[in-house]
């Protein structure tokens, strides 16, 4: 039977999946959620994990001037820059809880901070954030610091403080350089800010430079991405994320801003997505996995290359630690064998604070069958295959068998006995071929009185 080509397979595979940042995703999550059972699954990983090895953390900062409309994210929008300083009170009791909780003084070895616009802090403010992260922890000798920026916000000052702190990875969400794309999503952003940040965190010693742009914008055209990526090429970043754009007014409300008839049909989402996509590997970008492209020479090609990726709630990263703890209102924190989330809401977060509670709401204990199949879904992430195994056979059979046999079908997957491996086509699926191993969605099926997922394209 003649294979299909990548047009047509994405017209067939252009349906709703999770995105795989964690497994079980977060719909299946548990609220309440009991805090001691995360605090207990904490504890032992932490003591059962190599200490020296070091943890991730990740901070969250919610804060931005205004809003753009597109935006999925938890923010909050204020220019009244005083919050900074409430928020990192804030911030500093939550750390303590866990250095409370935790039996020995963590190592960092990665960090990224989000949001939000985390550069909607001042640099003396991130500078005392670290100060409070540092007070009670020790930095891995291999340590990976990153941090999300707004080009229109991010002064020399800010990577000054940043890179002496040990930060060497930076991104910059670029979006879209079309002007009519940036009226509409409340995002105007010229293109020189873009530039200089880039110009100036490379003469300071940042390592890598990523950009984020989504496809799929509300009056976004084949003709302006085409000229935004030529643009984005010709500055080279080390690594560019190219999202689609998730419409999730249901979760997002923001997104009910502007008219949905201002949005890309599928058929031209499509185009959009194919086009950026060729102009991204014929610039020497290796797709490595959803979403993400990355130049030859750059850490996390190279951990693509030695099938050393690991990927967790911050994406995918060259750093796979055992245990990471999030911070700040909305983070998610991961135990390997619980998940736990923070309140949404910053009130309440604050609250909880203030009664020396740690600020979780929702979270999810992973059964050991939970675990098997965590494990497939990040092998299928980040290395491109995954061995089947005998526990939990039946499962495997009756649920991710005979989507295998489908994908197989259409070519996004090779079959060797145990061995199942992604094909140069099906790395553009990935979503699509990890949901085989989902078992939570398998069982679901796809009916669904609300929406849960954004589509895969």
């Amino acid at each position: 039977m003649e294979k299909m080509d990548v047009g047509s397979l994405a017209h067939l595979y252009n349906q709703p999946v999770p995105r795989y940042t964690s497994y079980p995703t977060v719909p299946f999550w548990q609220t309440p959620f009991d805090v001691n059972t995360w605090k207990r699954e904490l504890v032992n990983e932490f003591q059962a994990s190599n200490i020296q090895s070091g943890i991730s953390l990740y901070i969250h900062l919610p804060f931005c001037e205004s809003l753009c409309t597109y935006c999925g994210c938890n923010k909050k929008i204020t220019t009244n820059h005083s919050v900074e300083f409430t928020y990192l009170d804030a911030i500093k009791k939550e750390w303590q809880l866990y250095l409370d909780l935790l039996p020995q003084k963590p190592v960092i070895r990665e960090l990224h901070l989000g949001g939000g616009t985390p550069t909607f802090f001042s640099p003396e403010n991130l500078e005392r954030l670290m100060q409070i992260i540092f007070a009670g922890a020790t930095r891995h000798p291999q340590h990976e610091f990153s941090i999300e920026a707004h080009p229109n916000n991010t002064t020399v000052r800010h990577l000054e403080v940043l890179h002496a702190l040990g930060f060497r990875r930076l991104s910059f969400g670029v979006q879209d350089n079309d002007a009519e794309v940036q009226r509409i999503i409340n995002r105007i952003q010229p293109w020189e800010n873009v530039v200089n940040g880039t110009q100036q965190a490379r003469s300071i010693g940042f390592e890598s430079v990523n950009y984020d742009l989504v496809y799929g914008l509300p009056k976004q055209t084949l003709a302006g991405l085409t000229n935004t990526v030529e643009h984005v090429i010709g500055m080279k970043p080390d690594r560019i994320a190219f999202y689609s754009y998730a419409h999730v007014p249901w979760t997002s409300r923001g997104q009910r801003l502007f008219d949905e008839n201002d949005l890309p049909s599928a058929d031209e989402k499509m185009q959009l997505y194919l086009q950026g996509r060729a102009m991204l590997s014929a610039a020497g970008y290796a797709d490595i996995g959803m979403d993400h492209y990355a130049l030859p020479g750059d850490t996390l090609y190279e951990a693509w290359k030695s099938k050393t990726l690991h990927r967790n709630f911050m994406g995918y990263t060259t750093q796979h630690t055992q245990v990471m703890i999030g911070l700040g209102v909305s983070s998610i924190s991961d135990a390997g064998t619980a998940y736990a989330q923070n309140t949404k809401a910053l009130h309440e977060y604050y609250e909880m604070i203030d009664n020396n509670l740690l600020p979780v709401f929702k979270g999810f204990e992973l059964t050991k069958e939970d675990r098997v199949f965590k494990r497939h879904i990040l092998d299928i992430c980040c290395t491109g295959s995954t061995r089947l195994l005998q526990d939990y056979k039946a499962e495997t059979d009756t649920y991710s068998q005979p989507v295998l046999h489908k994908l197989a079908a259409d070519g996004l997957v090779e079959m060797n006995g145990d061995e199942v491996t992604v094909t140069a086509i099906g790395r553009n699926f990935i979503r699509n071929i990890a949901a085989a191993f989902d078992l939570r969605l398998q069982r679901k099926g796809t009916v669904s009185d609300k929406p849960m997922f954004s589509k895969a394209i």
